[in-house]
């Protein structure tokens, strides 16, 4: 018997090392993973530079608190606001925490403004964290049920319809704030049109509302760009990041600027662990190799090669519904139900994720190389072929 809380029905195989995209079980089996630890693993598994400045820095320093000033914290957020265009940095130790920051932050934006019962638009299909105030947030009724009362202050629309917010607002006059994932990933890989994030930017600057963008799974170069916001050209008040920040190191980040600037003071938020020296060190070093190695440029370039294979090899699927996605987050949309595909892949050596109980969820590290995506379009077209025409 186990004594770990039974909150996840895993896969029964445990990985015992890896070297760039590949895992090896504790039984000697290679897998390519397509996963990244669910968008975690940026630099992959074994990266040189990140194993040597996490080696380096645990000889260093691992804690001190926020009592004091830690230099890598200013670095990083100094390296984040900058690639963001923000202006603060929170720093915390998951997306749901960045998320909870968020939160707080409008509401606590909509008070300064005398709305006493702050109310935050959120999305059909978002997934926001299993916080009490971002599973509120988010739109998936089945994460939800059991943990009634949920909080109050949030309004769901549909997600990419502008004109569902428009009306929202005719009628609810306690808006303080909008939340969306520009790619929603536990939702189906879903993406938010350019318009519709245009047209929302415009939208909160006319009610004077914050724009808040999770990225948490999105962010950090995995759509081609560091923040998928800025492939619409848009600039958000607020971005929450985690996942592929610190390259499989826990961190969070909330990202303000704009009218959210300043707006929380000593006592308003804090973390014990958020933004430690081995965290941000983590951080700071999986952003550099990012930019050294361009990999968002590859990203761009290798997911093209991704979804083109994909696109070719299941053209006469009748049960392939779409293929679509950004850079390295690809999702592949059937007609039915999928789940046994994630254990099917096991048995090849492939490593990929089912979410929205139809869709084929891809996050492979930013260092997948093509031949990494031949090989995955290779095993993935042969088990959804395999697949469906077993049905």
């Amino acid at each position: 018997m186990s004594h770990v809380m039974n909150t996840y029905d895993r896969l029964p195989i445990a990985f015992s090392h890896g070297d760039g995209s590949w895992l090896t079980d504790t039984d000697g089996k290679c897998y390519l993973d397509a996963l990244a630890g669910i968008a975690v693993s940026t630099l992959g598994h074994n990266h040189p530079a990140l194993v040597a400045a996490l080696a380096a820095q645990a000889q260093r320093l691992l804690h001190v608190s926020n009592l004091y000033r830690i230099p890598q914290q200013e670095q990083l957020a100094e390296k984040l606001a900058a690639l963001a265009g923000m202006d603060e940095v929170f720093f915390c130790n998951s997306g749901c925490e960045a998320n909870e920051a968020a939160i707080k932050l409008a509401r606590y934006f909509g008070h300064r403004r005398d709305v006493d019962s702050p109310v935050i638009v959120v999305m059909e299909k978002a997934f926001h964290g299993r916080t009490m105030a971002t599973l509120s947030a988010t739109g998936n009724r089945k994460a939800q049920a059991g943990f009634e009362p949920l909080l109050p202050g949030f309004v769901r629309v549909p997600y990419n319809d502008l004109d569902a917010i428009r009306a929202v607002a005719r009628h609810n006059k306690n808006i303080v704030a909008v939340m969306l994932e520009i790619v929603q990933g536990e939702g189906g890989v879903n993406i938010a049109d350019g318009d519709f994030q245009r047209g929302l930017r415009q939208l909160c600057d006319e009610h004077d509302w914050l724009m808040i963008c999770d990225e948490v799974q999105c962010g950090m170069g995995r759509t081609g760009t560091w923040f998928a916001f800025q492939h619409a050209g848009i600039h958000p008040d607020v971005v929450t990041l985690a996942k592929g920040l610190g390259g499989g190191v826990p961190i969070g980040a909330c990202l303000v600027g704009g009218r959210a600037t300043g707006l929380f003071t000593p006592g308003n938020h804090g973390s014990t662990f958020g933004g430690n020296p081995l965290a941000t060190a983590a951080a700071l070093t999986t952003i550099g190799v990012v930019e050294k190695d361009r990999l968002i440029d590859s990203a761009v370039l290798v997911g093209k090669i991704v979804r083109q294979g994909l696109r070719e090899g299941l053209a006469d699927c009748a049960g392939v519904v779409d293929i679509r996605g950004r850079g390295l987050m690809i999702g592949v949309e059937l007609d039915r139900p999928c789940g046994e595909l994630v254990t099917r892949a096991l048995k090849i050596g492939l490593l990929i994720n089912v979410t929205a109980d139809k869709v084929v969820r891809l996050l492979p590290p930013l260092i997948f190389s093509a031949d990494d995506a031949r090989e995955l379009v290779s095993r993935l077209t042969k088990l959804i072929r395999d697949f469906l025409a077993a049905q």
